[in-house]
Parts: C-alpha cells; sequence; structure tokens
C-alpha cells in the first residue's frame, strides 16, 4: 500500500498593537510566502498597507492603564483565534500580541514573539511576559540575547 502524505498550507495569524508594532509586522510578510495569512491589529485605517482583499481584523485596543479595555481586547482576541484556528501567531507586541500568544498557545499554535526595535535598553514588559510562553522569543537588539532567550538574528527595519 502506497501512503501518500497531504499537506496543508500553514495558517498564521499575524497581530500586533498599532504604530511601530504594526510597521514592523508588516516587513515580516516575505517570511509568511506560501501561508494563509490573516492580519491583526486595533486599528480599520491599517487595511490600506495590505494587499486587497487581505484577511483582516480590528480588534480592541488596550493597555495595564485601562483594565477593561484589556479585558475586551482579550476576549475579541480569543473568539478571533477560535474562529480562525491558526498554525502559527506571530506578534511583535505589545498587550495584543501578548493576549494572542497565550490563547493561540492554549489552543495548540505555534507561537513566535518578536520583542520591537524600540525596546533598545530592556524588553518590553509584554515581552518579557510572552518569553516563558513563545515557542520562539525573539529580539532585535543583539545586546539583550540571551542563551535562554530571547535571541537575536537581526532587525525587521
Amino acid at each position: 500500500m502506497s501512503g501518500s502524505v497531504t499537506y496543508r498550507t500553514p495558517r498564521v495569524l499575524a497581530i500586533s498593537s498599532g504604530g511601530g508594532h504594526w510597521v514592523q509586522l508588516l516587513r515580516l510578510r516575505p517570511a509568511f510566502a506560501g501561508c494563509v495569512v490573516s492580519y491583526a491589529t486595533v486599528r480599520a485605517g491599517y487595511r490600506v498597507d495590505l494587499e486587497p482583499g487581505a484577511d483582516f481584523h480590528v480588534i480592541p485596543d488596550g493597555n495595564r492603564w485601562s483594565k477593561a479595555r484589556l479585558l475586551r481586547s482579550a476576549l475579541v482576541i480569543a473568539w478571533l483565534i477560535l474562529r480562525l484556528r491558526p498554525d502559527v501567531v506571530v506578534t511583535t507586541g505589545a498587550a495584543a500580541g501578548y493576549f494572542a500568544l497565550r490563547i493561540g498557545k492554549w489552543l495548540g499554535a505555534r507561537v513566535v514573539w518578536i520583542d520591537s526595535i524600540a525596546n533598545a535598553g530592556e524588553l518590553s514588559m509584554s515581552g518579557q511576559k510572552a518569553g516563558r510562553i513563545a515557542h520562539l522569543w525573539l529580539t532585535q537588539w543583539p545586546h539583550l540575547a540571551r542563551d535562554r532567550g530571547p535571541q537575536c538574528f537581526g532587525s525587521v527595519l
């Protein structure tokens, strides 16, 4: 009996907060070639940064100073991940990315955290927490790399 293996195209959720986090996430697009990619971020206006027809989702923004918005953001992200069922979650931060990594990992996805290049002096608070759960934990600054993570393979800017 000849066995053939069927491979499914990997599904990626690329998610970040706004501003520089979104810009850095967009710089990773070549790495997603051959994948089905869904993008999620906090501003509807960012849709223009993607190709027409790209799978794009808006999530509520939240931070550590707005607990209610942070909770709402986490719930929306959980629902998004349950619907999309990504194989991989990739983020450049911040709070939105942290929740996506945590929830994605609970649901069996591989999770990748790339700390923002803006965090030159030390890792972000979200990045420090994400490092404990990420399958791949990266910094864009060589002097912040450690044996047990994060690792540095260069920057995306």
